[in-house]
């Protein structure tokens, strides 16, 4: 079966359209290759990467009025199947004639409202580049694919929009709005949730995504509030030790709240999301030098929302950048 990338990629972009077909026949090195088992295997890592994106958009979205740093974006991930272990075999199942096609586009953003765009058509053309073009690495390389979307984020920010071409000759123009300057991705293998300050990583196998929307919603919240934070900046000027990671994941905790609640979450969910996961935590990790203990950290989130109804009733908004309490000065070493 064919190898998933390591990192699938970005939430940058939209597009959506119809699939191309499937080519006729498989190509003599494919013979014996399932290509329907590999449609169903890639199909899963999409619907995956999709909930992710969705969720993403939702939150840095929700919260782009109060985040330190914003990008324009219009929530386009892309696929490359040059990253692939077997490159040959996704273009067969996918039907490509080349490498580039859409992967997952967020619910609610501006290309997806533009109504034109679909997963895995065919992409020739990101403005004036076809990324079919530029040099390719080795397998599972995914080195390409963020030249990519890096590159649609410059032609956002230098131009205001961006033409997106496809296989079939057919183009789209997308206009992006601002969001929290933070990519959601996904690894191909592991449980893993980890946040490293630009990022928000989840691995397809974390147990996050068997929870529903608002609890999933949770667990991204809590990693995103790290980068808005500047956590790992944070960390990589004091030394990780245990009490320096306790005081920002006591801050991640705290934030969650009023991220969800201007993405249109319950805030509540927080709390929630800490009761129904911190028990489930091997014990050892009840009393983590770097965490406090889950029944703290319940504490904690509670303890938030009076602050952000208060905040809510009279601003509409959950002003996290007005209201939230810091326990950090990040820009000082503090």
């Amino acid at each position: 079966m064919v190898a998933f990338p390591r990192h699938a990629g970005t939430l940058h972009v939209l597009v959506a359209i119809m699939a191309t077909p499937l080519a006729a026949a498989t190509p003599p090195p494919l013979e014996g290759i399932n290509l329907a088992a590999e449609r169903a295997a890639i199909a899963r890592f999409q619907d995956h990467d999709q909930r992710l994106q969705d969720m993403g958009w939702r939150l840095v979205r929700g919260n782009a009025a109060f985040c330190p740093q914003v990008i324009p974006s219009i929530g386009l991930q892309l696929q490359d199947a040059a990253s692939y272990g077997r490159p040959e075999i996704a273009r067969a199942a996918l039907g490509l004639t080349g490498d580039f096609a859409v992967q997952t586009v967020a619910a609610g953003s501006p290309a997806q409202q533009a109504g034109s765009l679909t997963r895995n058509r065919e992409i020739t053309r990101l403005e004036r580049f076809d990324p079919n073009g530029w040099p390719a690495g080795a397998q599972l390389d995914w080195q390409r694919l963020a030249r990519a979307h890096d590159h649609i984020t410059a032609m956002l920010t230098d131009h205001g929009g961006i033409a997106i071409g496809f296989a079939d000759g057919a183009a789209v123009r997308v206009q992006p709005a601002l969001v929290c300057a933070t990519r959601f991705e996904l690894m191909g293998e592991g449980t893993a949730a980890v946040a490293d300050g630009t990022r928000v990583v989840i691995g397809i196998e974390a147990p996050g995504f068997a929870d529903d929307d608002a609890m999933f919603a949770a667990m991204l919240a809590h990693e995103l509030a790290h980068n808005l934070l500047g956590h790992a900046a944070w960390l990589d000027r004091k030394g990780r030790a245990a009490g320096q990671s306790r005081r920002t994941e006591r801050e991640a905790d705290r934030l969650m709240p009023w991220l969800l609640a201007n993405a249109g979450f319950a805030p509540e969910v927080a709390v929630g999301f800490m009761q129904a996961w911190g028990p489930r935590l091997p014990a050892g990790r009840l009393i983590a030098p770097t965490h406090d203990s889950w029944t703290r950290r319940v504490r904690a989130i509670a303890a938030e929302l009076p602050l952000i109804a208060a905040a809510r009733a009279v601003e509409g908004e959950a002003d996290w950048r007005r209201h939230f309490r810091r326990e950090i000065v990040p820009d000082d070493g503090g």
